[in-house]
């Protein structure tokens, strides 16, 4: 694996931007410069995260999301020392 999280990444398992192993590995995300921790999707080459919006949840039962525009970094998470 590359030390570089990807372009693009979703946590929604039906999107085709998802990658169950970066997942479990650790992705964090910095938005203009703030640690997000309820972001469902990103895309650095776009500059813009969808965040969860609450409980909220539409009528499949996915969480509603909010669409931002701004400077993404995402990074890897490092492992807990076992």
């Amino acid at each position: 694996m590359t030390d570089t999280p990807p372009d693009r990444l979703s946590a929604t398992p039906g999107s085709p931007y998802y990658n169950e192993e970066l997942l479990a590995r650790g992705v964090g995300i910095k938005f203009n410069g703030t640690e997000k921790t309820n972001v469902e999707e990103y895309c650095v080459s776009e500059g813009w995260v969808r965040l969860a919006a609450g409980n909220a949840r539409d009528r499949k039962g996915n969480p509603m999301t909010i669409k931002l525009k701004g400077v993404v970094v995402p990074y890897f998470k490092e492992p807990e020392p076992s």
